[in-house]
């Protein structure tokens, strides 16, 4: 490689996420003699360093032809520094490319070529726009029950595996779509008081307005490493950490990143997402919660006996223990929706206060109730009242203190500095709840990007209202959102209050 071939970086500052990108001028004679295009896919080389990224190109203002830059990320990947010289060249070839478009024709893939598509999409060599085919073509039932257990094994072969030496390792999920519904870091808490082991890997937000790690990371810090989770659980007995910043199962999280904005949620993507996470972090036994309600993710028996049945066999295929528990999905749990506010929920709930949300604290004991029995804490039929004992005594209150110490001190979560409540037009009682439109107006409100912002509701489903009542608040933290959420509001109401019919 000659020197003409090398190309000086020009930081420029762009944020493209995870995603590589190289700006390139689109006069740069690398560019015309290797026919790159916008888009094309290259290998950026530097003092040994390797990146696959797509190009895109810029005009004089910003490059000279001899000058590139690259996004953020990839800036970081290969610690780079102004006026570094990199050498860029086309991107080895991916054999992996022809199982992915076999997929996209209705064929099925075998355990090698799962395999090659996840070491690559977790090699980084896949783009956006091949991982967003992958998912699509493994949406909608198109993948079968063999192809779901290899691609979960595949999942967590290109990654680190935690061995903990002992059992059992408990672990608890829930597959989502009921706003607020954060159970989890109350279950942690019980089952550690409790004497569980209990590494708590937890993903940030998909498609709600916040995931467990977002809410955590109001109270603590969350971005440990392997070695730093070790000591932790190895300490205190459990964790709560963010999966992103773990080597277990990384392709997951690429592939989350494209799943978010295409809203896709197959069976399989999710079976694989969720327990290969879970084989990866050591746990031997794991909780699955199934929400099911009309506008949950889980909207029916019919779907939830469905993805009940393909969890079961994908973990017993993997040597996981694994149980369902079907939960009612018809509202949201607790009040808060949006990292801040659930996190104040939870605290309530901890401590012990008189006005914590009920719904919540019970949901959170028969949660953790099922998973001291499961794992054999407790025999059949007494694992509810040893959680309540545990959380009403305070012990699971000094657990969840002494593991946000361990990951680096606890913290109050903040308060949103706009809030605006809605108020109810007519007297009656809430009807229903929209849980899809309730998370999509906690997003337009800030959530989870501005941790303080979201919904807080003040009535359930059944409770009566009065006009002038106010029904939920809304948090924010800048001005346009608050007004993007209400102008949202008006032409889709996420409450509905049916008027009282008169006797």
């Amino acid at each position: 490689m000659t020197d003409d071939a090398r190309l000086r970086l020009r930081p420029l500052g762009i944020d493209t996420q995870q995603e590589f990108v190289i700006y390139m001028q689109h006069d740069c004679h690398v560019c015309r003699s290797e026919g790159f295009e916008a888009q094309t896919r290259v290998e950026v080389t530097l003092r040994g360093r390797r990146i696959i990224a797509s190009i895109n190109l810029v005009d004089a203002n910003l490059l000279a032809p001899e000058e590139v830059s690259l996004s953020t990320s990839a800036w970081l990947k290969l610690d780079a520094a102004a006026g570094d010289f990199v050498i860029v060249e086309h991107a080895p070839t991916l054999d992996s490319l022809s199982a992915m478009r076999s997929k996209i024709y209705g064929n099925r893939l075998d355990a090698a070529a799962l395999n090659a598509i996840v070491g690559d999409v977790a090699a980084g060599r896949y783009s956006e726009l091949h991982i967003a085919a992958f998912l699509a073509a493994c949406a909608g039932g198109r993948m079968d029950l063999q192809e779901t257990i290899d691609l979960t094994g595949a999942m967590v072969v290109v990654g680190e595996r935690i061995d903990w030496g002992r059992a059992p390792i408990a672990d608890k999920h829930c597959v989502g779509g009921l706003p607020g519904n954060r159970t989890t870091p109350i279950v942690v808490a019980i089952a550690v008081a409790a004497g569980l082991t209990m590494p708590k890997t937890s993903s940030r937000a998909i498609t709600s307005p916040a995931g467990t790690a977002d809410v955590m990371e109001t109270l603590t810090c969350v971005d440990l490493d392997v070695p730093a989770m070790r000591r932790v659980v190895e300490r205190v007995g459990g964790c709560f950490v963010w999966g992103g910043a773990l080597s277990l199962s990384p392709a997951d999280d690429l592939l989350i990143r494209i799943e978010r904005p295409l809203d896709l949620d197959s069976d399989a993507q999710i079976v694989a997402s969720v327990l290969s996470k879970k084989i990866a972090a050591g746990a031997t036994h794991a909780l699955i919660d199934i929400p099911v309600g009309p506008t949950a993710k889980v909207r029916s028996d019919q779907d939830a006996d469905r993805l009940q049945a393909l969890l079961e066999q994908v973990a017993a295929a993997h040597g996981l223990q694994l149980r369902v528990l079907r939960t009612h999905g018809s509202q949201p749990v607790g009040r808060g929706i949006g990292p801040a506010l659930e996190a104040h929920d939870v605290l309530a709930v901890l401590r012990g206060v008189a006005a914590a949300p009920e719904d919540l604290r019970m949901r959170a004991l028969v949660l953790a109730g099922e998973l001291l029995e499961f794992c054999g804490h407790s025999t059949p039929g007494a694992g509810r009242s040893e959680a309540t004992r545990l959380l009403d005594s305070g012990a699971a209150w000094t657990t969840f203190q002494a593991i946000c110490e361990a990951q680096g001190g606890l913290r109050e979560p903040g308060v949103a500095r706009l809030r605006e409540a809605v108020l109810a037009d007519r007297a009656g009682h809430v009807s229903a709840i929209d849980n899809r439109r309730l998370s999509r107006v906690a997003k337009l409100a800030g959530a989870p990007g501005s941790p303080t912002a979201g919904v807080e509701l003040h009535l359930k489903l059944g409770d009566r209202v009065q006009r002038g009542m106010p029904l939920f608040t809304l948090h924010a933290q800048a001005p346009g959102e608050l007004a993007y959420a209400k102008r949202y509001l008006a032409t889709h109401a996420f409450m509905t209050v049916a008027s009282e019919v008169p006797q």
